[in-house]
């Protein structure tokens, strides 16, 4: 908890100067405070990725590249914010990459002047959002009232969603994708808000970095200075003890559920809007590399730990491997090789990192 951290944190470093301290010892608290961050290994891989594919391509070096592989990891690391929040929280959310798809899908139902019902993109943008939000709160009742593991309700709900975005995208569209989304009134204003590209220092970037920036600021704000970010750690360290101490684990945990279902409604909507459509496989698959970019950002599985700065250091880590495989002119093949190498790594160096802080505190 953040409380926990702060007393953690003056309590290893050291008495005052006024008393004499051994500055030997002050300069081991200030390690120690190092190395018990979540995010130092995922800030490590970064910088080790960054290098490595710099002796492949100065561009990694130049506005372009950082142009190009902040590009690729902006909507993952959108939802690895949401999605660290509630792994710190102690719970899993299998269904945030189909989300993304079944928003999609259905804000194309909702505007698209030909085969959906033409409405404004504004209204679509709110009844998805209920949709989705709706789908979280059922998810995270079902978890806290049943006390199954998150893993099995939302790997139902993620196989639910999936069948439907193909059913019911066969039977309005003949396919197996929305499009004419852009048709719709008020598209251009919220794409200009989503999905638009910004320039700076010459170069283009996607918007959606920004988002992505903002939600790594405010969620790191929330984890480590509210009273709510208490309760995550809390709720993800022991929830029955939680409970015990006045914490609403359960609201605690569906508030979590829906936010990662928000956050799948925010790439969906992103990427809805870029594209002018949506395919029913939208999505599908990336529940793993959300979870994996929590990890590799500190993350532990069995909740209680983490780091919102981490989880955007991994999304970060997969950016830029893709980018630089793309640079490198390697097959694209690779990058799944160089993901699992970068996952067991990260568990490793996270793991070798964490005890080296509590032997140094004994």
């Amino acid at each position: 908890m953040a409380d926990t951290t702060t007393a953690m944190e003056e309590s290893t470093s050291g008495p005052p100067d006024d008393q004499g301290a051994d500055e030997r010892i002050q300069e081991v608290g200030r390690l120690r405070r190092l190395l018990v961050r979540p995010e130092i290994g995922a800030l490590i891989g970064a910088a080790a990725v960054w290098v490595f594919f710099l002796f492949f391509d100065e561009k990694f070096f130049q506005i372009i590249g950082v142009a190009r592989f902040t590009d690729q990891a902006a909507t993952l690391g959108v939802m690895a914010v949401f999605v660290a929040l509630l792994m710190i929280g102690g719970e899993f959310d299998l269904s945030a990459g189909v989300m993304i798809g079944s928003t999609g899908l259905l804000l194309g139902f909702l505007t698209d002047p030909g085969d959906g019902l033409g409405w404004s993109t504004t209204v679509g943008l709110v009844i998805t959002l209920a949709f989705a939000l709706g789908v979280g709160f059922i998810n995270g009742t079902l978890v806290t009232r049943t006390r199954l593991p998150s893993f099995i309700i939302t790997l139902g709900t993620f196989f639910a969603l999936r069948g439907a975005n193909v059913g019911v995208t066969r039977i309005v569209t003949d396919e197996t994708r929305v499009t004419g989304i852009d048709d719709a009134p008020h598209y251009d204003f919220w794409f200009n808000v989503m999905s638009r590209q910004v320039t700076f220092f010459g170069e283009r970037f996607q918007i959606q970095v920004l988002w992505w920036i903002g939600l790594v600021l405010i969620g790191t704000w929330v984890l480590m200075r509210t009273k709510a970010g208490n309760w995550i750690f809390a709720s993800g360290g022991d929830a029955n003890a939680a409970r015990n101490m006045g914490v609403p684990a359960n609201a605690t945990k569906i508030g979590l559920f829906m936010g990662t279902a928000f956050g799948g409604w925010l790439v969906g909507m992103m990427r809805t809007l870029e594209s002018r459509g949506m395919t029913a496989s939208g999505g599908v698959g990336e529940e793993f590399e959300f979870i994996i970019a929590a990890v590799i950002g500190g993350c532990l599985l069995t909740g209680g730990y983490g780091s919102v700065i981490g989880a955007a250091l991994g999304a970060l880590i997969f950016g830029m491997t893709r980018t630089g495989i793309t640079f490198a002119g390697w097959d694209s093949e690779w990058f799944f090789s160089f993901l699992g190498g970068m996952l067991l790594f990260s568990v490793f160096l996270n793991n070798f990192v964490r005890h080296r802080a509590e032997r140094m505190g004994r």
